[in-house]
């Protein structure tokens, strides 16, 4: 089955889009009472509860002495990644401060600069599709779409996850901010549609430069989210990009080909490729799945390039030593 891809006229669809995205990108006052309490649960975990002091200077500090300056991503505050608050979130502070290696998250209260001690990225020629997900991808059960139904994507990818806890960074506040980036052509979204046109899957990112950055999927079929992660990847290789960045690792990611990397190891790979040419504007799917399921992505014969030969020469000397 074919992708399918729709221009949409922005003028034209101002108002009811405006409205659609007021009723998606909000949530009761009991909704946000329990984003709230399981917010502070996530962050009283054992594993994240030291960190937690220097969240409070930094906080501080900021309403003392506020600066809109991004902060070093090379200097995180905590073992955690905890760089600083973002003053004025907007777009373009956004993708600047993705540029530099930095990301903003919170499950309430001010937004955070955040750069982690590792970094899941994937290269493209490491990219693995499972046997399963590439049968069903020449089934012809699915189509896929880029840039069709944003609002939708980011509203499910917010939404509770069956048989976890609702745990998310994506607010009303998140929605309307990538709404934003997505009108301004850096975020963009990845649909999968079943044959009763039901969107059932999906994903979003921000893209800079040569760069991806993943920021969240979701799945209500079977595998879904892996197929539209084998088609956004199939494009990405097509289009020139570096590499995907996904930020934490999950099993899943780990699967498809993903590998964490140490900070200093991306902000390298990062600055050599996401001031070059990317591709702004509206995506659209410049083939079918049935020629993702047949992709095989082979490691280039370009030294240099892939699996060991990427890490900088001193991570490879002590390999050896």
């Amino acid at each position: 089955m074919a992708f399918e891809a729709r221009h949409l006229s922005i003028a034209g669809l101002a108002d009811p889009q405006s409205e659609r995205r007021a009723a998606l990108f909000r949530e009761t006052p009991a909704e946000t009472l329990k984003r709230v309490m399981m917010g502070t649960a996530w962050a009283l975990q054992p594993k994240r509860i030291a960190g937690l002091p220097a969240l409070g200077r930094v906080w501080l500090n900021d309403l003392l002495a506020p600066s809109s300056e991004l902060p070093d991503p090379t200097c995180p505050l905590n073992a955690g990644g905890l760089c600083g608050m973002v003053r004025t979130p907007s777009p373009a502070s956004v993708v600047q401060g993705y540029k530099q290696g930095l990301f903003t998250f919170a499950h309430y209260g001010p937004l955070k600069w955040v750069s982690l001690p590792e970094r899941c990225v994937l290269f493209f020629d490491e990219f693995h599709i499972a046997t399963n997900v590439r049968r069903f991808m020449r089934q012809g059960r699915y189509t896929v779409t880029f840039d069709r139904d944003f609002n939708g994507v980011i509203t499910a990818c917010a939404a509770p996850r069956q048989g976890r806890w609702h745990v998310t960074w994506i607010t009303p506040r998140i929605m309307r901010l990538y709404a934003e980036l997505f009108d301004a052509g850096h975020v963009h979204s990845i649909e999968v549609w079943n044959q009763a046109g039901e969107l059932v899957g999906g994903s979003f990112g921000l893209a800079a430069g040569r760069v991806f950055f993943g920021e969240s999927q979701f799945t209500r079929e079977a595998h879904t989210s892996k197929i539209a992660m084998a088609a956004l990847t199939w494009h990405l290789a097509k289009w020139g990009f570096a590499f995907s960045d996904g930020k934490w690792e999950t099993p899943t990611m780990r699967d498809m080909g993903f590998r964490c990397i140490p900070r200093a190891e991306f902000l390298a790979h990062l600055a050599s490729a996401v001031n070059e040419p990317g591709r702004m504007g509206r995506w659209e799917a410049e083939t079918d799945l049935p020629t993702v399921a047949a992709w095989k992505p082979a490691r280039p014969a370009t030294p240099g390039m892939s699996g060991e030969a990427r890490k900088p020469a001193h991570r490879r000397e002590s390999t050896l030593t």
